[in-house]
């Protein structure tokens, strides 16, 4: 075998590892969710509370994921990817064993520590073992790998607990996550990776002053990227965790046609990626293109607030709405790197992305108390808000310098409320 096949092997094998490790986390992100109404049930409490925990959850992993940064830098990225896997794993197992509320809220915060070290470790993983002229596919196949899955999560909820209850379901989770994070872990692909790409990460912020680096992330620019990254994540997370809740509520559909809701949602947001890189690659308004996808998305989503639309066009409705959203996020990772100065780009992408997980703490405790004042078409309608003033974020933004129209070795990829 050539050297050349031999390094594209190599590189294929990492990069499917880092993928599979990310569809892991956000798998075990979205379990729950649609067993909110078995654990309404189940534990006597309001969905406010549910949505606590989701909060309790992210931002310990917003918080965690500065200090995973540096653990990262100074053990090694492989150690703490398979810490992350396997006490992210163990949180849903302990979650099938719990016997009242707090023991949740407690697990939520093993939960958030696991699902804080996976953009860190993976970053540092591609970035030290792929080739630089594949980072491109090795980004894309982790956010890809992502929103899988996202997507069968639901399937794998639903199917479970219709047969066994919601504890088979999360103890059946925990127990795949460690029989993940043991394969991962016996692969010789991620065994020699250190941590030289956060170590020039690291010497490169050094030749920055501290006045500097926050005039930078301060810029105008930058803070609309981070309203956007917020105002979206506050969205798609009211979407992912209440969406099914809503539909029984609001539509009194049985659970498997709201499941079916979320799957069609995140699916369709699978092929909005696809579909946004096509868009981005062959447009130089990337503002506009961005914008147009959740305006249309945001549309779509007041409507389903209506509570007009029939039953069986709720699964298409849905998917419309996970296709044209997340269609903005090739063109929205652009406008990053364009807002970024020279020379602090690491630092304006880990300062727009933490949006993501201010977002995603902040939503499900307003989305909860909505439920429970029997307002579940404002879930709907506050998502619908808030992907408007993402909008209004980012249509002002100035098309990309056409000096970044290629990404280069360093560029962080998108991230989800992971």
């Amino acid at each position: 075998m050539s050297a050349g096949a031999t390094e594209l092997r190599h590189d294929a094998e990492v990069i499917g590892l880092v993928g599979f490790a990310h569809m892991l986390s956000h798998f075990l992100q979205l379990i729950l969710a649609p067993l909110f109404p078995l654990l309404k049930d189940e534990f006597g409490v309001g969905y406010a509370a549910l949505g606590l925990m989701v909060s309790v959850m992210y931002s310990v992993s917003g918080v965690s994921q500065t200090m995973a940064g540096f653990i990262v830098d100074r053990y090694g990225a492989r150690r703490v990817l398979l810490f992350g896997m396997a006490a992210f794993s163990l949180a849903l197992l302990l979650t099938g064993l719990a016997t009242s509320y707090w023991m949740l809220v407690a697990i939520a915060l093993l939960a958030g520590i696991g699902n804080s070290v996976f953009h860190p470790a993976d970053f540092a993983i591609l970035n030290a073992k792929v080739n630089p002229k594949r980072l491109g596919h090795a980004f894309s196949t982790h956010g890809i790998c992502g929103n899988f899955g996202w997507l069968t999560a639901p399937v794998f909820s639903i199917g479970i607990s219709t047969a066994y209850g919601w504890r088979a379901v999360t103890i059946a989770a925990g127990v795949l996550g460690l029989l993940i994070t043991a394969i991962v872990a016996s692969r010789r692909a991620l065994a020699t990776v250190q941590a030289d790409a956060g170590g020039r990460r690291a010497q490169g912020a050094r030749m920055g002053g501290l006045r500097q680096d926050m005039r930078s992330l301060m810029s105008r620019p930058v803070l609309k990227c981070f309203a956007f990254f917020t105002f979206c994540s506050m969205a798609l997370i009211g979407l992912q965790m209440f969406s099914v809740s809503v539909i029984t509520t609001l539509y009194g559909a049985p659970l498997v046609t709201a499941s079916a809701a979320l799957t069609g949602f995140l699916f369709g947001g699978i092929i909005g990626i696809v579909a946004g890189g096509f868009a981005a690659a062959h447009s130089g308004r990337h503002n506009l293109v961005a914008a147009t996808g959740v305006l249309i998305g945001a549309t779509l989503t007041l409507l389903l607030a209506s509570g007009m639309l029939p039953v069986w066009l709720l699964t298409g409705a849905m998917t419309l709405v996970g296709f044209f959203v997340f269609s903005a996020q090739p063109s929205r990772d652009i406008l990053v790197r364009g807002a970024a100065p020279p020379g602090a780009t690491g630092k304006v992408y880990g300062f727009v992305y933490s949006g993501l997980d201010l977002g995603a703490s902040l939503s499900p405790l307003l989305f909860g108390w909505l439920l429970d004042q029997h307002l579940p078409q404002w879930v709907f309608g506050g998502a619908s808000l808030f992907m408007l003033v993402a909008v209004a974020a980012v249509v002002t933004l100035r098309p990309r310098r056409a000096a970044d129209a290629e990404p280069g070795p360093g560029a962080m990829p998108e991230k989800s409320p992971s």
